[in-house]
């Protein structure tokens, strides 16, 4: 099979299941809280991710020489950043229904390159700005405004998607100086998965028993969208090009709406359904844009 068909592959079936894992988030929390599910699926991402560390990367990361505080460093915000947008995203679904949740998560295309010129004065492209605005339009049609409760759970997802986006970023500079995605990818998740739990003690009841209750949910997106997801991440970037994955991956939103309205009857009103067509015209604006201004930024 061609390099780049495989790789588009990938980079379709991981979208798919990050789009339909909000179905499994939304149907798990039956018996568990938001904070012990998302503290759950990251600590089964990290199990499932753990024996690949070991086949693949583990012997290569002993000889490393990266600094150890360095790491501990990067691992702690990535962890947290991940933590974060986890949690929002999972508190979310209390409020909002899964369609809102999965359009507006990702936003983070957007707000990446916003975050790095404020962050590292790394320079925006034009076409960001537009984006935006767009989004916000976008965001208008798909939030019920007369609906508190709605709009309070799309406030939660829109501040997650800033966490994701840090995490994006976090993720892209620690990988210029320890280039062992894998490992990265699992101890993220353990790191994750550790602070997601504190909460989850604080504030929850946890128990195997009512856990249990949920292992199907728990497993999907534990194993699955934490674990295997991100293996097929890797490979769908190994042979494309930057800005055409980025716009595979955002049509996780686009699946998990779909997924939402054929399993959970979630219906879709005119108005929501353009305010998802905005959303993500706009987000594949700011990633093709960029291509075509060879002269000034280069090929994204």
């Amino acid at each position: 099979m061609n390099k780049r068909v495989f790789s588009l592959i990938c980079a379709i079936s991981c979208s798919v299941i990050w789009g339909t894992s909000f179905v499994a988030q939304d149907m798990g929390m039956d018996y568990i809280g938001p904070y012990t599910f998302s503290a759950s699926r990251l600590l089964l991402g990290f199990l499932a991710l753990l024996p690949f560390f070991f086949i693949f990367e583990y012997k290569k990361v002993k000889e490393s020489k990266l600094s150890f505080k360095i790491a501990v460093g990067y691992w702690f915000l990535i962890g947290f950043s991940l933590a974060a947008g986890n949690a929002l995203q999972q508190i979310s679904l209390l409020y909002t229904d899964v369609a809102n949740s999965a359009i507006f998560t990702i936003l983070y295309v957007v707000i990446v390159p916003i975050l790095s010129y404020f962050l590292f004065s790394k320079k925006i492209h034009r076409s960001v700005w537009p984006s935006v605005l767009l989004c916000l339009v976008g965001g208008l049609f798909l939030s019920e405004l007369s609906n508190i409760r709605v709009r309070f759970g799309d406030s939660l997802v829109v501040a997650g998607a800033f966490f994701w986006a840090l995490h994006i970023i976090y993720i892209a500079k620690f990988i210029k100086i320890f280039n062992y995605p894998i490992t990265i990818a699992t101890f993220q998740c353990l790191t994750a998965s550790i602070m997601s739990f504190i909460p989850a003690f604080s504030f929850e009841y946890i128990s195997l028993q009512v856990l249990l209750m949920e292992s199907k949910e728990l497993l999907y997106a534990g194993v699955l969208s934490s674990g295997i997801a991100f293996l097929l991440q890797v490979y769908g970037q190994q042979n494309l090009s930057p800005a055409p994955v980025a716009i595979i991956f955002s049509l996780e939103g686009v699946f998990g709406t779909i997924a939402a309205w054929f399993i959970l009857d979630q219906y879709l009103n005119e108005f929501k359904i353009l305010g998802i067509c905005v959303i993500l015209s706009a987000v594949i604006f700011s990633q093709l844009a960029p291509m075509y201004d060879k002269r000034k930024y280069g090929r994204n």
